[in-house]
């Protein structure tokens, strides 16, 4: 089985019912996506193309069918259904839920969330995809007292972000490649519009915290980060998150038989990252490595 490469649709466009979303994976006892203990909500789909994708599976919004080699009994007959599967091999990646079906998975997670501050972050994929459903369930949430995230690039109308970021307690907005040009061929992103919806969010009194993934090759470099930080200097932001680069993603691409252009790529050594994280605390922000 060869599954194309991931249909890249634009946040504008793609949409399921407010009441359904389409996810691919619920992450749980996370310590790296939002204050405290969280429970992390994977949205399927996402407009854009960062080479250095961790989550492959999140690209295309449709529900894909893999097959894990690892697993398989290689059947006589094998009718290649991930219900009908003895072993697994056959799985079916992404799912339907409604708000109800949600809501009551995460609320499974509540007293971890009450002990530990945490609560609910959504992530992708790109929740800007789902924006309506993703605003309807975090009202709801809100309703229990449970704190809110997002994790975004911010790549969307303002009337799509907005309500969304207004149901959070924190907003984790990356911040790529910030050469316009460079991000709309790269990445298919449209930068301008991201950095004036960062900026929306900021003068609307909510807490952004942007992110800065340090990719070999296309951010990891001082004049990024100097783009970044003459960007953040007139804003009321205290506090900068690094995401270093990794290759745990890379059995995914093989997994769902796409290629892995960062193959090769090493890793940011700690010197590396410490210079970036030194620079971005002589600009007086406080740094977080690891988000």
């Amino acid at each position: 089985m060869t599954l194309s490469a991931a249909p890249r649709i634009s946040c504008e466009v793609i949409e399921t019912r407010a009441d359904t979303a389409r996810i691919f994976n619920i992450q749980r006892y996370s310590l790296n996506d939002g204050h405290g203990i969280r429970t992390v909500v994977f949205f399927k789909g996402c407009p854009h193309t960062c080479p250095w994708c961790a989550n492959p599976e999140s690209m295309s919004p449709k529900i894909e069918t893999v097959r894990r080699e690892s697993k398989c009994l290689h059947c006589a007959t094998c009718a290649q259904d991930a219900v009908e599967c003895p072993s697994g091999a056959w799985e079916h990646i992404g799912r339907d839920v409604t708000l109800a079906e949600l809501e009551r998975e995460v609320l499974k997670d509540e007293v971890f969330f009450r002990a530990s501050g945490g609560g609910v972050t959504l992530s992708g994929g790109e929740v800007l995809m789902q924006a309506e459903f993703a605003t309807r369930f975090l009202q709801r949430l809100k309703l229990w007292g449970i704190r809110t995230a997002i994790e975004t690039a911010g790549d969307t109308s303002p009337r799509r972000l907005l309500p969304l970021a207004q149901a959070c307690d924190e907003v984790l907005f990356d911040l790529k490649i910030m050469d316009v040009e460079v991000a709309q061929r790269v990445l298919s992103m449209n930068q301008p519009r991201v950095l004036e919806n960062f900026r929306l969010l900021v003068e609307q009194g909510i807490k952004v915290i942007p992110r800065l993934p340090l990719i070999p090759g296309f951010t990891l470099n001082e004049q990024n980060v100097a783009q970044v930080l003459a960007f953040l200097a007139p804003l009321p932001v205290a506090e900068v998150h690094l995401l270093p680069f990794h290759q745990y993603g890379e059995p995914k691409y093989s997994l769902l038989e796409r290629e892995w252009t960062m193959a090769g790529v090493k890793a940011p050594e700690e010197a590396e990252i410490a210079l970036i994280k030194a620079m971005i605390e002589r600009a007086g922000y406080r740094v977080v490595v690891g988000g």
